[in-house]
């Protein structure tokens, strides 16, 4: 799995309002990402461990760094919810994988709307960095799932 890139040493000190309101659905995103991983732990075997934690590292690594960023802007980061409703219920390994793969490509989309958003470097690379990494792990999931294609076209782009 890929890792995060570190949080910047310096964000930006103030973000309009359409490139707040993106980051602050990316941080959504990642919250409910680590939720499903949490959740889907119960439905996969052991030899997913790794994987799983991998990338549930990865995420608390991406949301704390988003946190520290908006934070950094003057903006109040978004709480994570309770619980999260998976799109389908998750029941066995089959749907745990399918729903870490909405998860995934949930993230995507997040982070390409920070990008298509602002202008700000510091902001513009963590975007690109969140939308990589969680399309390298959408389409490892996919794999793992035996989906075609594994990779979209466009990761990260609304359907």
């Amino acid at each position: 799995m890929t890792s995060p890139t570190p949080p910047p040493s310096q964000g930006p000190t103030s973000l309009p309002d359409d490139a707040a309101q993106a980051t602050q659905d990316a941080l959504s995103a990642e919250h409910a990402a680590l939720w499903v991983y949490g959740l889907v732990s119960a439905f996969l075997p052991a030899d997913y461990g790794t994987a799983l934690q991998e990338a549930s590292n990865a995420h608390r690594a991406r949301r704390d760094a988003t946190e520290l960023l908006l934070s950094g802007a003057g903006q109040s980061p978004r709480s994570a919810e309770a619980a999260y409703v998976p799109p389908q219920p998750v029941t066995d390994q089959a749907t745990a994988i399918a729903v870490l793969v909405v998860a995934e490509t949930d993230v995507t989309v997040a982070w390409r709307a920070v990008l298509e958003r602002t202008d700000d470097k510091t902001l513009r690379a963590a975007g690109l960095a969140g939308l990589t990494d969680a399309a390298v792990r959408a389409t490892r999931w996919r794999r793992a799932a035996g989906l075609t294609p594994a990779t979209p076209p466009l990761p990260g782009t609304p359907g």
